[in-house]
């Protein structure tokens, strides 16, 4: 597992990556507010724990996770500003 500092115009966001076996990482980047996280993330458990949560797919490195387009957001997300089709990166400054 990596933990890493990951900066946005001078904000700062912690970012996980887990290795797995045969697939794909977990990638997760975790605002103050809420976060973003990969594929493997389950938005039926998110929307119901009121998270604010955004996903993207296709991702292999947080690079990949700021660059890539949110395919879907939580209600709570919503609320703050996250919209589906916007970076991942403008997804985290929305959830500071």
């Amino acid at each position: 597992m990596y933990v890493e500092k990951i900066e946005i115009e001078n904000k700062s966001f912690l970012g996980v990556k887990v290795e797995l076996p045969s697939s794909p990482p977990l990638l997760l980047i975790i605002a103050k507010k809420g976060f973003v996280m990969c594929g493997y993330l389950n938005m039926e458990v998110a929307e119901k724990l009121q998270a604010a949560a955004a996903v993207v797919s296709g991702v292999k490195a947080f690079e990949d996770v700021l660059e890539a387009e949110v395919k879907a957001a939580t209600s709570r997300a919503k609320e703050l500003g996250v919209e589906v089709g916007m970076k991942g990166k403008e997804a985290l400054k929305k959830l500071i």
